[in-house]
């Protein structure tokens, strides 16, 4: 637990680049080390396999009885049995060495060599130090109890594996640092495009311009690229419907917050001057109470507007779409005046808000009503959970169609008319956060048409769960 809360903070204080470097030169420092000793050790073994092999054929041939005569009389040169370096020793199991050509080498005798004289082994092989130099010595049996030692000098042998060693770690220290080099080369050469992205992103951040990041190839950094303006054009959209909402929004209070200025300041010189009768004071209170009412439904309307953005999740409450059909028109029915309302609606199940869909319903109620004539009729069906609502008014016109449902957006002929122009933006709000759709159009026989549709089923949840 020690050692990792110490590796974690150390190893996340360093840069992506020094981290590849450092990694990069480990494993090839690992691998280079690796195959070094496996060459070394490879070698070692196979020189001194070599050399027992050696050892083993001459010792053979020195066993026979010709050359054993000689090595008792002291007439056989070492040069003779292969080698310029080579001592010689005969041995009885009874009574120790028997003959030699170095006493040294007659005093490294041991156990092993005995148990090859005794037919224990067929032959043994081991190293020993002779006069402070390491010998290979091999010893093969002559006859019973009696045994033949031939040892050679590992000088060459040892050099030779110095050499190597030192040949091994020169190159494994200059693959180590060629390793770091290439990891260096690596971090630089590949970081690069995520350098130039943390590079766009900072200057983004600074400047606050939304520019799109070019986008090279088809790696992770393209795709990650490629991602990043795909966030950079959406914030660039909001951002956009928040600057034009907050302009619509401060033009349409404008005029009824100068129109409530201009009335409060009559009457205000008014009690000053006590001239205004009391009709002409009694309206302009109703007007400025009618401009507070205006002022009051599109705040209403904005934050209704901003609660229904298309990115919030709905609500998973069971809805009976017809049941809000039918309080909507209820409600909109007491402030209708003398528009009918001919309803006719079916089941429809939807899961979401019902305070969302009773406002948006009711927004296009009031809509029909406020378009319909005197003792006009509005129609309101719901099948197969799409809401009709018509009208008997004027309809819409071809140019003002593609752009009921803007926000803020008048036709010429409703500017005269009280509204905050939000009512159709909510509808089509409340309809995107359900799933659904909305879409207006003219009835054959003049008058505005809204399809406002929801998905959903003609069944309640619970009973379609028990089937």
């Amino acid at each position: 637990m020690g050692s990792r809360k110490f590796w974690g903070p150390l190893h996340y204080r360093r840069s992506l680049a020094s981290r590849v470097i450092l990694l990069t030169t480990i494993a090839v420092g690992v691998a280079v080390t690796g195959v070094a000793f496996a060459a070394y050790a490879t070698v070692r073994m196979q020189s001194m396999e070599s050399i027992d092999r050696s050892l083993h054929t001459r010792a053979s041939q020195a066993a026979k009885p010709a050359t054993l005569s000689a090595l008792a009389s002291q007439e056989v040169p070492t040069w003779a049995l292969g080698a310029a370096d080579v001592k010689l020793v005969f041995i009885d199991a009874a009574s120790g060495p028997v003959a030699w050509t170095d006493p040294a080498a007659a005093d490294q005798v041991g156990r092993t060599e005995y148990q090859v004289a005794v037919g224990q082994h067929t032959w043994s092989a081991r190293s020993v130090m002779i006069r402070g130099v390491r010998y290979r010595a091999v010893a093969v049996p002559v006859q019973d109890g009696q045994a033949l030692i031939l040892s050679q000098s590992l000088q060459s042998t040892d050099r030779m594996l110095d050499r190597l060693g030192l040949v091994m770690l020169l190159f494994g220290l200059a693959g180590m640092i060629s390793a770091g080099l290439a990891g260096w080369g690596v971090a630089r050469n590949g970081l690069r495009p995520v350098r130039r992205l943390t590079t766009a992103v900072e200057g983004i951040a600074r400047t606050e311009r939304l520019d799109p990041i070019p986008v090279e190839g088809r790696d992770e950094i393209a795709r990650l690229s490629t991602a990043f303006n795909a966030m950079l054009t959406s914030l660039s959209a909001s951002q956009a419907r928040q600057r034009q909402l907050v302009a619509d929004a401060g033009h349409e209070l404008r005029t009824p917050l100068t129109s409530l200025r201009t009335n409060l300041d009559l009457l205000a010189q008014a009690d000053t001057s006590a001239k205004l009768s009391a009709e002409s004071r009694k309206e302009l209170l109703d007007d400025v109470r009618g401009q507070i009412s205006e002022m009051t439904t599109l705040i209403g309307d904005l934050v209704e507007l901003a609660r229904d953005d298309p990115s919030a999740a709905p609500s998973v409450e069971p809805v009976e779409l017809a049941a809000v059909v039918s309080q909507a028109v209820t409600r909109v029915r007491r402030r209708a005046g003398s528009v009918q309302f001919v309803v006719r609606t079916e089941p429809w199940w939807v899961t979401g808000d019902s305070a969302a869909l009773e406002r948006a319903i009711t927004n296009l109620l009031d809509n029909a009503a406020k378009w319909s004539p005197e003792g006009g009729q509005v129609t309101v069906e719901l099948s197969h959970g799409t809401v009709l609502v018509a009208d008997q008014g004027l309809g819409i016109s071809e140019e003002d169609l593609p752009h009921v449902f803007d926000r803020f957006y008048r036709s010429t002929e409703s500017r005269g008319m009280p509204g905050s122009g939000l009512g159709l933006s909510i509808v089509k709000a409340v309809a995107d956060r359900h799933g659904g759709t909305v879409r207006a159009g003219n009835a054959p026989d003049g008058g505005a048409s809204f399809w406002f549709h929801v998905p959903g089923t003609m069944a309640p949840p619970e009973v379609l769960g028990r089937s």
